[in-house]
């Protein structure tokens, strides 16, 4: 199995990561294997009371794919949303 999480802007008081997306995959040892996982914009939201409406904030996502939230091997990458 691969799990992707990400770790949302700091400030907004959200948790160090959600699970975002997974793609289950079975391999023999030493086999590997592109996977894609798709991440629907609504995961990386978070609900604004005011506007009661999820809302995708600006800044820096970290994106950490893996075996588990624990994995020592696990890749990571950064994307920034909106700002310049």
């Amino acid at each position: 199995m691969t799990e992707v999480y990400a770790a949302l802007p700091a400030g907004l008081g959200e948790p160090p990561k959600r699970l975002v997306g997974w793609q289950k995959v079975a391999l023999q040892p030493g086999q590997s294997q592109q996977v894609s996982v798709s991440i629907a914009p609504k995961l990386l939201s978070t609900w604004d009371a005011t506007a009661h409406a999820w809302k995708l904030n600006n800044g820096a996502y970290q994106l950490i794919a893996g075996a588990s939230s624990r994995d020592p091997n696990a890749l990571s990458a950064s994307v920034t949303i909106g700002g310049h």
